[in-house]
């Protein structure tokens, strides 16, 4: 999961294990409780909400996974949780940005500070890195077989919207602007094309490439261990392999 690429975090979804792919539903849920709980239940009127069901949709999330969480968090009172931000610095200066959402921020801030003590990282203060990122949309399309025409693909992705295409080993990686993301997946799913995952993320305007092999083994080290942790949702980064 730790997508080395400039062009965002690319997951490959079709590595994914079922238990990993149970706790990606989870985290969604997560997402989904603190939408509804800001926004109320209806997609139509809670544009956030909208987003996260179709980011659900994307990776393959049930409808009725889907129906029964946004239930659940409008029947709710126990269970709060909140979105959080940390920024800070990997081995050799690497720029990384973590999303939480939490019900106990001492104890994920905590975590999350231990994850890059232990990996030959520090975290610093909000603002240090957060700037090297901006928000877009990314859909990722499997072409493990090959047998993709890639100009035909791109030829469809732009002419749908989409702001950049790029070939990156066994996928393809369309590029949009955030609001344009699920307008454009709807177009490159209808004609056929295996979606491996469609979401807004985020793309750093610079790179770092790192060449001692210790910093390469505790960076992997500390993507991996953020990523697992349940309260986190995203880790971005600027490592360029």
């Amino acid at each position: 999961m730790s997508g080395h690429s400039k062009w965002a975090n690319i997951k490959h979804k079709k590595e994914k294990t079922d238990a990993a792919r149970g706790k990606i539903f989870t985290k969604i849920g997560k997402e989904i409780t603190v939408a509804v709980k800001e926004g109320g239940g209806d997609p139509a009127s809670n544009s956030k909400l909208r987003d996260l069901i179709q980011k659900a949709k994307a990776n393959n999330v049930p409808n009725d996974n889907i129906e029964r969480c946004i239930k659940k968090a409008l029947g709710s009172t126990g269970e709060s949780y909140e979105e959080v931000s940390y920024e800070g610095y990997g081995p050799a200066g690497v720029a990384v940005l973590v999303t939480a959402t939490t019900d106990n921020r001492n104890r994920t801030a905590g975590n999350v500070r231990a994850y890059f003590s232990k990996y030959h990282g520090n975290m610093g203060q909000t603002g240090c890195v957060g700037y090297l990122f901006s928000d877009i949309g990314e859909i990722v399309v499997n072409n493990e077989d090959g047998d993709i025409d890639e100009d035909a693909l791109m030829e469809l992705a732009l002419e749908a919207g989409a702001a950049d295409f790029k070939a990156d080993g066994e996928v393809f990686v369309i590029i949009t602007e955030p609001d344009d993301l699920y307008a454009v997946e709807e177009v490159v799913r209808n004609a056929g094309y295996p979606i491996l995952s469609a979401e807004k993320t985020k793309q750093a305007s610079t790179s770092v490439t790192l060449e001692n092999e210790e910093d390469i083994k505790f960076m992997n080290l500390l993507i991996e261990k953020l990523e697992d942790d349940d309260d986190v949702m995203d880790v971005y980064h600027n490592w360029e392999e």
